[in-house]
This record gives structure tokens, sequence and C-alpha cells, in this order.
């Protein structure tokens, strides 16, 4: 899917998402893009690569995967979450953001390239280039501009 299609289909639930809890669409945009390859890998509609731990009691997908351990790429099957829709894997991803103490520190940051920062040093991914890469693909989508949300209508 082209990156315009799929920011303009996310979009919407971004912002939404950006309204009831503050995470920047910009951010979840980027994020969702970068997991999933602009919509490309997104088994069972997950599109933020967020594995299914033991607290997790809704339905799960198998899926062939890697961790970056002791600087070693290192290939693995793991269990992830899977959503009914796009925009449900929005909001758990919110959920999980919120519930999760380690990412205190993420809701005191204004704007996306500060989320990817504190993202990313409360131990969201195994990359070390997470956050960088995070911050390429909002740069080069100028993705900063969907911070700024339109009025909602009554």
């Amino acid at each position: 899917m082209p990156p315009s299609a799929f920011i303009a289909m996310l979009l919407p639930a971004a912002q939404a998402c950006q309204r009831a809890h503050g995470i920047p669409a910009s951010f979840t945009l980027a994020q969702a893009a970068l997991e999933s390859g602009w919509g490309e890998r997104a088994p069972g509609n997950n599109l933020f690569g967020v594995k299914a731990d033991r607290a997790w009691k809704g339905p799960t997908v198998d899926v062939d995967t890697h961790e970056v351990i002791k600087g070693k790429r290192i290939p693995m099957v793991c269990k992830f979450r899977a959503y009914p829709t796009l925009s449900a894997s929005i909001t758990d991803r919110a959920d999980f953001f919120l519930k999760n103490p380690r990412y205190n520190d993420c809701f005191k940051q204004k704007g996306g390239e500060a989320w990817a920062r504190a993202v990313s040093a409360a131990g969201y991914a195994t990359d070390p280039s997470y956050e960088k890469s995070l911050i390429a693909v909002m740069r080069g989508r100028n993705m900063a501009q969907y911070d700024i949300l339109p009025a909602v209508k009554p």
C-alpha cells in the first residue's frame, strides 16, 4: 500500500487516539508504518507488533520474527495479539502504554519525536535504532502536521 494511502486510512483513528489518550498522531502513524511495513505486515490486524504476554486474554497469531539479542539478530516465532480491526489495534496499543508504568514518562512528552525517544528509553523495542527509525519516518512524511488536531464537529 502506498504510504499516502496508509496514512489516510489510519489518520482518523490516530487522531482519535491522540484526543482520547494524548499519544501524538505522528507517533502512532510512524510506529504503525515502521512495524507493519506500511500495512504490508500486520498479521491479525496487529499494526504495532505487540506481543501476547500472559495478561493478554484475546486471540493471538504466531509470527515468524526476530529479536536483537546481544547485538545479534535472532530469528524466532512469537505469539502476537490479534484484533478484529486496525482501529482496535490502535486502541489496544494506547491501553498498553497507559497500563504499563514503564511508559509513564511518555505521557509527559509533547510531539511524536519526543514520544519516540521516551518509548525507546523505556525499552519498547530490542532494535537499538528504533528511535532513529521512527523519527526518520516522521520526518520523511512530515507527520508532525497530523498532531494539529482539527476541531471535532458536534
